[in-house]
């Protein structure tokens, strides 16, 4: 689905992501682990080109984001995109929020657009909310119809980048709640987590990354119970 060769990206003098390489298969959900500053949201944010790399490739079914000839805005919509901070917008209700990209982008009828919303927020749990506006929703709930938002583009990727650092932990369930659906109904995820258990019990594999870089990566049992190198050992000695 997504294959990164070579990537690299810098701020400045500091290199941020170094020579990375990785495989995203068809319905795999990939969950990125590792300390603050390593990299992490930098190579999730390259893979829809929100941050453009200065070296390396990346296709996504073949199509290289990279060709001057590739449609970027097109690519865009295939890959949706949860953030830590929900991004929606204040002055629209739920509903509106979740309609506008497939109105706009995808050019679809405002009655197909309004049911596909409804259906969604049906999914994560918040039809009673489409009429609200974001600053009445919990952290949780605001997080929960921003998947719904990017769900409604029909994508065939879904990127999310810490969705349940910014909540409460009494919301992080309900968020991780509706991840393990997606990934059980067989989305192609990547996932920047703290969540251990989440990457343990929902991740297909499991990247660890350090200083720009992947150290390791593995099944789950594999990385969490015999991680290979020094450095994943060290760092899970602390986070589990």
């Amino acid at each position: 689905m997504i294959e990164v060769k070579k990537l690299s990206k810098s701020f400045g003098s500091v290199t941020v992501l170094s020579e990375i390489d990785a495989r995203i298969m068809p319905q795999e959900v990939v969950v990125v682990i590792g300390p603050s500053g390593s990299g992490k949201s930098t190579f999730l944010r390259c893979l829809n080109l929100l941050e453009v790399p200065e070296h390396g490739d990346i296709s996504i079914e073949g199509q290289s984001l990279m060709d001057k000839n590739t449609n970027i805005t097109e690519m865009r919509a295939e890959v949706g995109m949860v953030f830590q901070q929900f991004n929606l917008f204040p002055h629209m209700k739920v509903l509106d929020n979740i309609t506008l990209a497939p109105l706009r982008v995808r050019k679809w009828a405002p009655d197909k657009a309004r049911a596909k919303a409804m259906e969604l927020l049906r999914k994560v749990g918040l039809e009673d909310k489409a009429n609200m506006y974001p600053a009445s929703l919990s952290g949780g709930q605001a997080q929960r119809v921003a998947i719904a938002r990017a769900l409604a583009m029909e994508p065939k990727v879904m990127l999310f980048d810490e969705p349940t650092s910014a909540l409460d932990p009494e919301m992080v369930g309900e968020v991780l709640t509706v991840m393990q659906d997606l990934a059980r109904e067989g989305m192609t995820m990547v996932v920047v987590t703290h969540e251990m258990g989440f990457a343990r019990e929902v991740g297909d594999r499991v990247i660890f990354m350090e200083g720009g870089s992947i150290v390791e990566e593995g099944p789950p049992d594999q990385l969490f119970s015999n991680p290979q190198q020094e450095r994943t050992r060290s760092f899970l000695s602390k986070v589990l």
